[in-house]
C-alpha cells in the first residue's frame, strides 16, 4: 500500500527536535500567538512559553501539525494564525476543550496528526501505510524508508530512524534506563488512546485493533467526513471496505475492525439524518451521500464536532 500526496505537498520532516507533545503544548503555543503572531520568531518566546528554544520550535511544530495553527502568507512573509479548529478547540473563551480534558479531542488531535502528511509524514506512514498487527522498530524504519523512496523523499538513515521514534514515543509511555514507566509529565497526552503498546519480554510494538470504547462517533464522523472530502470529490457513493482498509481512511488512522467501522457508520446514518447512508447491492456494502451533504463535507464535519462538545 501506497501513501498519496497531493501535488505540491512537500513533507518536512524534524521539526519537533526530538520531543513530543506535552500537556499544554498545544494550548499554551495557540493562545500565545492569538496575542502575537510574530512570538515564534522573537527571542521572548523563550520566557513567554517558559521553554528552551528546541521546545519552542518543537512547540510550533506541534501546532501546526496538529492543525490548530496555520501559515499564512501576508506581505511581510509567513506569519501564523489560529486555524478554525483551533479557533473552536482551544481559545481561552466558550472554547470546546482547551486543556484536552475530553479524550475525545486526543482522537481528534490523533486524526489531525496522521492525516497531516505534510508536517507528520511518519505518524501518516505508520498508521494508513503498515497493516500488520506486531512490528518492530526495524519493520517500522523499512516500512518508511519503502514509503520515502516511493515518495521520491531524499533523507538520511538517521532522520527516518529520528522520525520513527519520535512517532513511537507519541503513543507509548516513555521508559527509564532500567525499564520502568517514565514521569507521566514526559509522555504525550496521545499515550492516554493505548492505540501502541510495547511489549518488553518480545521487543515489539503491537497496534491496538479493534473497537474504541472512548472514540465518540462524532469525531468518527468528522474524519470520515474529513476523508470523503479528500478521496471522492466528484462522486456520491464508496464502499466500505474503503472506509476501513484504505491508506488514510479512519478505519486505519483509529484501527478499528471492520465491525467497529460499521457500528460507527450506523450510527452516523442516524446523526447525519439520513443524509448518509448504508446501501448492499450484489454483496457490496457502500456508503451513499446526498447531494446536500456531499457538497458541505467540510462544513458537516465541524457540525458534528460543535453538537458532540454542545452536549459534552
Amino acid at each position: 500500500m501506497t501513501l498519496y500526496l497531493a501535488e505540491g505537498i512537500k513533507p518536512t520532516l524534524g521539526g519537533h527536535e526530538k520531543f513530543v507533545f506535552r500537556h499544554a503544548w498545544l494550548t499554551k503555543g495557540f493562545q500565545a500567538v492569538i496575542k502575537d503572531r510574530s512570538l515564534f520568531n522573537k527571542e521572548e518566546a523563550l520566557v513567554v512559553l517558559g521553554v528552551g528554544k528546541n521546545m519552542v520550535r518543537s512547540i510550533r511544530h506541534w501546532c501546526l501539525a496538529t492543525g490548530v495553527l496555520e501559515e499564512v502568507q501576508g506581505r511581510d512573509g509567513v506569519r501564523l494564525e489560529a486555524s478554525e479548529l483551533g479557533n473552536r478547540l482551544l481559545r481561552a473563551y466558550k472554547s470546546w476543550d482547551p486543556y484536552l480534558e475530553d479524550i475525545a479531542t486526543l482522537w481528534l488531535l490523533h486524526w489531525q496528526l496522521v492525516s497531516n502528511p505534510r508536517r507528520s509524514l511518519v505518524w501518516a506512514i505508520a498508521f494508513s501505510v503498515y497493516l500488520g498487527e506486531e512490528f518492530t522498530k526495524r519493520d517500522l524504519h523499512l516500512a518508511i524508508a519503502r514509503q520515502f523512496e516511493k515518495l521520491g523523499i531524499s533523507t538520511t538513515a538517521d532522520m527516518m530512524e529520528r522520525e520513527a521514534d519520535t512517532c513511537l514515543r507519541t503513543y507509548v509511555p516513555a521508559r527509564t534506563k532500567s525499564g520502568g514507566i517514565g514521569e507521566e509529565s514526559l509522555d504525550c497526552p496521545l499515550v492516554d488512546l493505548d492505540l501502541v503498546r510495547f511489549v518488553p519480554a518480545d521487543n515489539v510494538y503491537r497496534f491496538s485493533i479493534g473497537p474504541k470504547a472512548s472514540l465518540p462517533t462524532a469525531v468518527f464522523g468528522y474524519a470520515l467526513l474529513s476523508f470523503l472530502a479528500e478521496v471522492m470529490p466528484h462522486s456520491r457513493t464508496l464502499a466500505v471496505d474503503e472506509c476501513v482498509y484504505r491508506a488514510g481512511s479512519p478505519g486505519q488512522a483509529f484501527k478499528l475492525d471492520e465491525n467497529s467501522v460499521m457500528e460507527h457508520l450506523e450510527h452516523l446514518e442516524k446523526q447525519l439524518g439520513g443524509k448518509l447512508r448504508l446501501q448492499e447491492t450484489s454483496g457490496l456494502r457502500q456508503i451513499y451521500l446526498d447531494e446536500s451533504l456531499a457538497r458541505k463535507l467540510p462544513e458537516r464535519a465541524m457540525e458534528l464536532l460543535d453538537h458532540y462538545y454542545a452536549r459534552n
